[in-house]
């Protein structure tokens, strides 16, 4: 009896205060549809029992957050408190993880917030993928326009003027988050296909 491996599935839980996160969350998004995995988008400040059941039932779930006083939002941290029920019954073990930020700064501390999701993915017993990007406009001959411009390794990361709206949102940090959205869905498929695999042959 031969297995065989299903159709990646991709949830996105993130927060958004102003619209700027949203927007890459919407990136992530492209990114895994276009490495072939069905996407969920969920707003972890509206959350419902049947959205707690899409991020159940997902192969890969990505965190996304403003950096707000140095780590995820206060609406990010509820919902990941409230996922204490999932750790009680193993209920994300062994999905992939990954995740992403956005602040008006370059820096912003977004580097914590990333750190944030991997300790909360960490508890969770899932695996992170990270961006898989060398940086980019770190040399003479780089452009605010390369890939991972702000040279991040642990995910994505965005930066948005203060007195700029969604619209702001730096398009090679959008690049630099379907690039993320890609790598996920691709990595879980080849998770997926690992799995497939041994249950074949253990059958």
């Amino acid at each position: 009896m031969s297995a065989t491996a299903h159709t990646p599935v991709v949830s996105i839980a993130y927060h958004s205060g102003y619209g700027h996160t949203a927007v890459v969350a919407e990136a992530v998004r492209d990114g895994a549809v276009d490495g072939g995995a069905i996407v969920h988008l969920i707003k972890v400040d509206e959350i419902d029992d049947t959205q707690w059941a899409l991020l159940d039932a997902s192969d890969a779930i990505v965190f996304g957050s403003p950096t707000y006083m140095g780590t995820a939002s206060g609406a990010f941290h509820v919902f990941a408190e409230a996922s204490s029920k999932r750790w009680f019954q193993d209920a994300w073990q062994d999905k992939l993880a990954a995740g992403f930020s956005n602040s008006a700064s370059k820096s912003g501390d977004k580097l914590h917030t990333l750190q944030f999701f991997q300790t909360l993915a960490a508890q969770h017993g899932m695996n992170w993928v990270n961006l898989g990007l060398k940086p980019g406009w770190n040399s003479s001959t780089g452009s605010e326009n390369d890939l991972n411009r702000l040279g991040f390794f642990s995910g994505a990361a965005a930066q948005t003027n203060s007195d700029e709206g969604p619209e702001g949102v730096h398009k090679a940090d959008l690049a630099t988050a379907r690039h993320l959205g890609r790598r996920v869905a691709e990595q879980a498929a080849v998770v997926l296909a690992g799995r497939a695999a041994l249950a074949a042959v253990a059958a």
